[in-house]
């Protein structure tokens, strides 16, 4: 049966300041599940991992068994790297976790590297989160100090180990292989796929990088095994799921919530309705990147695939007529993408909206693919002159014509990540950019 809204796991310690400490988590029986996963075949927990259909909760939603079975069965050596560099606009749950609960996150980093075998590990954590690195390094030093990390783990003969690196603030270093060059010492940049980093990633090793939110439900599929942690999602998503609610609603917050529950359920019954006694206009469903849900769309569940192909979500166009396709054939609707739900109201100046989003990825683009380094800027030019009332006719479709340009032409997603809520937001709320260039006009 789908989980309640009761049902926490990762967020079970919340409120709990003894917690933070080795001796609060043991107390709530922290690290018991790492001594019966010591005691498995490595080979076993994958096998539950990939039972429970655990998916990754970074933004992509891939599943995490499957991405752990990538790596080649005779390499020499293996890396394990959490991606803590959370800085999706809209995205607030990983630092929450780790301030909350590090030994969980620990716990399930060591689960997972001994599954993986892998000895050298590391947490890659945004430079701003200085407060959660500091909980996140003091947990680590305790765990090395009661032995659950270093060259014999609990008396195993099993290496783990477990660096903390503070990145320096940029966007991109998100996008995984970018983390790996930045850990490596060089400009943080995306790689070129192949090879995939399960195959050759960091110091050219097989290397996996995981959420921090997907490392932490480890030891409960461990624990509980993969068919439990299954049955409290919906479809091939196993577990619960963390959102942050942001905008315009009575109640924001990070909320861990079941698969199945609706956007609607979201707003009206965790958040206490839509702020002022509006309306909902727009959600953005899962970070910034993603395109956003008209309001007669909130009634999809917030679950992976239901966001990308749910019927009643219009696909996203170019222009009328003209529908925009990711490739494959499956037209481009939306994503539950990193859990950041933004809620925007009745009154929202949406075309001013996508130049915020838009004034964003073009700070943040790297430079290396000129589409995105050149795309992202005109974008945003573009929308700042439609957003503040000096749009020109035909602006709404050249927005559209060098977002298409970009989707699918660069190395990494951040291209992409501009492109499909300008498409999004031009397609199911285009009347309120042509309002805008109107007023200019008149």
């Amino acid at each position: 049966m789908p989980a309640s809204v009761g049902s926490h796991l990762v967020t079970q310690r919340f409120g709990d300041e003894k917690a933070r400490t080795l001796a609060g988590y043991e107390a709530t029986g922290g690290y018991s599940v790492l001594r019966k996963a010591l005691s498995m075949r490595p080979e076993d927990i994958t096998n539950e991992v990939k039972a429970s259909n655990l998916r990754g909760r970074g933004g992509a939603g891939f599943a995490t068994g499957v991405k752990w079975g990538f790596v080649p069965k005779d390499a020499k050596e293996v890396h394990l790297v959490c991606n803590a560099d959370e800085s999706e606009p809209g995205t607030c749950k990983d630092r929450l976790l780790i301030w909350w609960d590090p030994h969980l996150l620990i716990e399930g980093m060591i689960i997972a590297a001994h599954a993986l075998k892998a000895k050298h590990n590391y947490i890659y954590i945004r430079g701003e989160m200085m407060r959660e690195y500091q909980v996140l390094d003091a947990a680590v030093k305790e765990a090395y100090a009661r032995g659950y990390l270093g060259d014999n783990v609990l008396g195993t003969g099993i290496a783990v180990h477990l660096t903390v690196h503070r990145g320096a603030g940029a966007y991109i270093c998100g996008e995984e292989t970018a983390l790996l060059n930045s850990l490596e010492g060089l400009r943080g940049q995306p790689r070129l796929k192949p090879p995939f980093p399960a195959v050759k990633g960091l110091f050219g090793n097989p290397t996996i990088v995981n959420n921090v939110e997907t490392l932490m439900n480890v030891p409960f599929i461990v624990d509980k095994g993969g068919a439990w942690f299954n049955e409290l999602g919906m479809g091939r998503s196993g577990g619960t799921r963390i959102v942050c609610v942001s905008g315009h609603v009575n109640k924001p917050g990070v909320f861990e919530l079941p698969m199945g529950i609706t956007f609607t359920q979201i707003i009206n019954d965790i958040c206490g309705g839509v702020w002022k006694g509006r309306k909902a206009k727009a959600v953005i469903p899962g970070g910034v990147s993603m395109p956003p849900l008209d309001a007669s769309e909130l009634d999809v569940p917030c679950e992976f695939d239901a966001l990308q192909t749910d019927e009643r979500i219009k696909p996203v166009m170019v222009r009328p007529g003209q529908q925009f396709d990711l490739g494959g054939g499956r037209a481009l609707r939306t994503m539950a993408g990193s859990g950041g739900i933004v809620v925007m109201d009745d009154q929202t100046d949406i075309p001013r909206a996508l130049w915020r989003i838009l004034k964003f990825f073009a700070h943040e683009s790297c430079g290396q693919c000129t589409p995105c380094r050149e795309g992202t800027g005109w974008l945003e030019k573009v929308a700042r002159r439609v957003g503040h009332g000096e749009g020109k006719e035909g602006d709404i479709d050249l927005m559209a014509s060098i977002a298409h340009g970009i989707a699918g032409n660069t190395i990494c997603a951040l291209g992409d990540a501009a492109a499909w809520p300008t498409l999004g937001f031009l397609t199911k709320f285009r009347e309120d950019f042509e309002a805008a260039i109107k007023r200019r006009a008149a």
